[in-house]
């Protein structure tokens, strides 16, 4: 298990959340295979990005189904988004659990409507 990155005092606040304890996001070898078997081609696309995403997203969300912290960058060269999806497991720890690219006007129609925030 490896660190990957923080949530921020300034994501937190942007997002309205309270972070109580380790803020490290945490990676581990399941979830490296979970994201490898689930988006072959984004991870193997972006990947090597994981900590970038993480330590400068251009956008945040909370997911409001499953409250997992939503981090998006967008990638201008390739006119791509890509989602990092970090869930907070049952002892508290956080945990990047997903990565892949999103729909581009579904980014935009969640700006518009605030779900997801600039940062």
């Amino acid at each position: 298990m490896q660190t990957v990155g923080t949530i921020s005092a300034y994501i937190e606040s942007l997002l309205g959340i309270t972070v109580s304890g380790d803020r490290h996001i945490y990676c581990s070898n399941t979830n490296l295979a979970h994201m490898k078997s689930s988006h072959p081609a984004d991870f193997a696309r972006y990947g090597g990005q994981l900590q970038n995403i993480l330590a400068n997203p251009d956008y945040v969300g909370l997911n409001p189904k499953d409250g997992s912290v939503e981090y998006v960058k967008e990638f201008v060269s390739n006119g791509e988004y890509v989602k990092v999806a970090v869930r907070v497991s049952g002892g508290g720890k956080y945990y990047a659990r997903s990565l892949y690219v999103l729909n581009s006007r579904r980014v935009v129609s969640f700006i518009n409507r605030g779900t997801l925030k600039k940062t």
